[in-house]
């Protein structure tokens, strides 16, 4: 029974030293080791699309967390990206770049190199209102799926927002709160 304990140490010791090896040698090998607290590359992506004004993309980054780690977080995330999009809408409208209107709902349709030769047309004005009322529609799903998970956790996060978008009222759909740790 000693030795046993003793030879179950002594693996428990090596494997413990191979595995600092090869976290410390990975790097150079060209292996990402990601720490268990960055946040998930999903998340990070969605932040950049949500930067460069690429919605749909940031709308997939959030589904593919979502899919991978199902939480109230992932729902409200997805909700805020519609939010977000909806809320530059609003300002493109509002400040009448209809052209930009035109160019968000390219974005939002676009179906890669097929749209290079059969283009979605569209007046911006009919995007603007088709848009609008489809986002509604998945911010009002997806909301009531994360109140489902958990109502205290979705008014923390909202509140989080509410204070983001107040600081950023001209901007604020570029990013998300830093709280979120995207």
């Amino acid at each position: 029974m000693q030795k046993s304990i003793q030879t179950f140490t002594q693996r428990v010791g090596m494997i413990s030293s191979l595995l600092c090896v090869f976290l410390l040698l990975a790097p150079g090998l060209g292996i990402a080791v990601t720490p268990v607290d960055s946040p998930p590359a999903s998340l990070q992506r969605a932040k950049i699309y949500l930067a460069v004004g690429d919605y749909r993309r940031a709308v997939e980054a959030c589904q593919r967390y979502l899919d991978r780690a199902p939480s109230v977080e992932g729902y409200v995330y997805l909700t805020y990206v519609y939010h977000a999009i909806d809320g530059y809408l609003s300002f493109l409208a509002k400040h009448d770049e209809w052209g930009k209107v035109g160019q968000l709902a390219l974005g939002l349709f676009s179906e890669g190199t097929r749209d290079i030769v059969d283009p979605p047309d569209m007046l911006s004005r009919m995007a603007k209102e088709l848009i609008h009322e489809g986002l509604r529609q998945q911010f009002d799903l997806t909301a009531a799926m994360a109140n489902r998970l958990d109502r205290s956790a979705v008014d923390r996060l909202w509140q989080e927002l509410a204070d983001w978008k107040e600081a950023h009222p001209q901007q604020w759909w570029a990013s998300v709160p830093p709280q979120w740790g995207w």
